[in-house]
């Protein structure tokens, strides 16, 4: 993981502008922007690396940026862009079609091809980048000549919408998580909220999310357990694996995160592990870092896992 970040705060006022499109250059990839604050233009971009993905929060003035075809030819990468606003509605424009969004939609935007965001006013919106490679691994459409929008409280447009949001008021959460695990349930909320299952969960699907469970609860102690190496084991492709989860209306990691705070719930009250520390209990459950787990059972829970032990261990005698 790392962590970058740039402010306004670090020149005069008649600099700001310049130093916010440069900032934008580096942080994204290049771009024009101009500002009708152009004046009194004020912003601030955190960028979080995790693995093959960033999370970029940009809180600033109303601005319009510009991915132009001159720009293009001389970039050499071009991911998409995961992009969705905190505070109020704006606009995206790509090969002639529009996408009005309100506050928490999302817009898939491919950055290979020119673009126009509006933000008609101040801004705090998260930007994540995502690779090509990334982004074909998780969709069945990956080249669209529109960017492609997601309403916020449709389907599993409400789960992306939350996550956007989410890491829009609080960037650094995202090195909070192991990259792995966060990757697999982007893309996969991702994938349902664009490409959703056209048909009602089938028999064949619901057996395999319950033979996922199955050995999920087999494996719950390993670490760094993605998507990947149980649809291995398991005999399917990683995409069918998810596709089986969203059918369900979950997700592998959503699931594997409730599946080692059930575990850990459990073990905290067994009078023979007694002597086990709290963290030695979540290593045992998955969760390497103690106080990853302790942020993880208070948030499921509403408590801490030494509060649930003082409190439930009498239950078990």
């Amino acid at each position: 993981m790392s962590v970058r970040r740039w402010s306004t705060d670090a020149v005069g006022s008649a600099q700001r502008l310049d130093y916010w499109v440069g900032a934008v250059c580096e942080a994204f990839l290049e771009m024009d922007c101009s500002s009708s604050q152009a004046r009194v233009f004020e912003g601030t971009l955190t960028s979080v690396a995790a693995d093959v993905l960033s999370f970029n929060q940009v809180i600033a003035s109303t601005q319009d940026v510009y991915r132009t075809p001159a720009a293009i030819a001389r970039g050499g990468q071009h991911p998409f862009y995961l992009i969705a606003q905190h505070g109020s509605g704006w606009h995206v424009r790509q090969h002639g079609h529009a996408a009005h969004l309100r506050a928490g939609d999302a817009v898939l935007v491919d950055s290979a091809q020119p673009y126009e965001l509006h933000f008609p006013e101040s801004l705090t919106v998260m930007s994540i980048a995502l690779p090509r490679h990334w982004v074909g691994r998780w969709l069945a459409e990956v080249d669209s000549a529109a960017p492609r929008a997601v309403a916020r409280e449709r389907g599993w447009g409400q789960a992306l919408s939350a996550l956007c949001m989410q890491f829009a008021r609080e960037p650094l959460l995202a090195a909070s998580y192991p990259s792995a695990l966060l990757s697999d349930h982007l893309g996969a909320m991702l994938a349902a909220a664009l490409e959703p299952v056209q048909q009602p969960c089938t028999f064949s699907s619901r057996g395999l999310v319950e033979r996922a469970q199955q050995a999920l609860k087999e494996r719950l102690g390993e670490f760094g357990l993605v998507a990947d190496t149980l649809a291995q084991a398991l005999g399917v492709s990683p995409r069918t694996l998810h596709r089986a989860f969203a059918a369900e209306q979950i997700t592998f990691a959503g699931t594997l995160r409730r599946l080692r705070l059930e575990r850990a719930r459990e073990l905290l009250v067994q009078p023979r592990l007694a002597g086990l520390t709290i963290g030695e209990v979540g290593r045992r459950c998955g969760f390497p870092d103690p106080s990853h787990f302790v942020r993880e059972f208070r948030q499921a829970w509403g408590m801490t896992p030494a509060r649930w032990r003082r409190q439930a261990m009498p239950m078990a005698h």
